[in-house]
């Protein structure tokens, strides 16, 4: 009798876990998206966009968020912005990293070289969180493969910021983002229009600074994406050449076999 009880009372149980589960799931809201060049099985990435996006990532993301897995000399890679080795030196040098020691025992300063990765923002977690109200600014370098709904979820939560519904009191330093978990986030929106000046004349709005970066954020995440559908594609050739091979030389040899019989 006491096993009964207790199977109907973890059957009751499960049933009130997957119903909530299930009006969870009906109060997500749809992700934005947008014409990703990079989707699908022969996706590229848009050179301009990458370039875009860099020029977005510095002069409004890189103040918290750090990219600490790219090195400078990725900037003129194959397969990414493809900055030319000159322009890609030239960016480097904007920025200061600390060596050494020199002969004197002493670290120094000096430009970043192609081998350097990003510079970062802060020193260490404890001052990034000191810097951002107690909240760590998530390392951007994978960051579209770590976040479920992959660029999607980026795109909508850069632009997914709004006046917090009424009855919704948040507290100082928290922003209303109805694609955050939870609604609640306490980076500032990032974009307004005209944010930034485009070295290519491309019209900065709020979407477009949002694309741009999402994309620069899909290719740090993924910098051999494109060698991989190359890959994919000559071994779909190679196994649809072999296919009509071997499908030609079955038929000869049951030919043979027929004709015998």
């Amino acid at each position: 009798m006491k096993n009964i009880i207790k199977l109907i009372y973890f059957m009751f149980l499960s049933l009130i876990l997957l119903n909530n589960n299930l009006l969870a799931v009906e109060k997500k809201k749809e992700l934005l998206t947008s014409d990703w060049s990079f989707k699908g099985y022969f996706g590229k990435f848009d050179r301009g966009a990458l370039q875009r996006g860099y020029q977005v990532y510095t002069e409004v993301c890189a103040s918290c968020h750090s990219m600490k897995y790219l090195s400078y000399r990725n900037l003129a890679e194959k397969g990414g912005p493809e900055f030319s080795e000159e322009q890609a030196k030239a960016i480097a040098a904007n920025f200061e990293v600390t060596d050494g020691p020199n002969d004197d025992g002493d670290m120094f300063t000096r430009p970043a070289k192609l081998s350097d990765k990003f510079v970062q923002p802060y020193r260490n977690v404890k001052e990034a969180m000191a810097s951002n109200g107690g909240a760590y600014p998530p390392d951007m370098s994978v960051l579209v493969k770590a976040r479920s709904g992959g660029a999607d979820y980026i795109y909508s939560l850069l632009l997914g910021y709004e006046d917090p519904p009424s009855g919704t009191n948040l507290d100082d330093g928290v922003y209303y983002n109805k694609y955050m978990y939870g609604n609640n986030i306490k980076m500032p929106k990032p974009f307004m229009d005209g944010q930034v000046e485009y070295n290519d004349g491309t019209e900065a709005t709020e979407q477009q600074m949002a694309k741009d970066v999402v994309t620069f954020l899909a290719w740090s995440a993924e910098p051999h994406l494109e060698e991989r559908h190359k890959i994919g594609f000559r071994a779909i050739i190679y196994l649809i050449v072999i296919t009509i091979l071997v499908y030609f030389s079955m038929k000869k040899i049951w030919s043979r076999v027929e004709s015998e019989v």
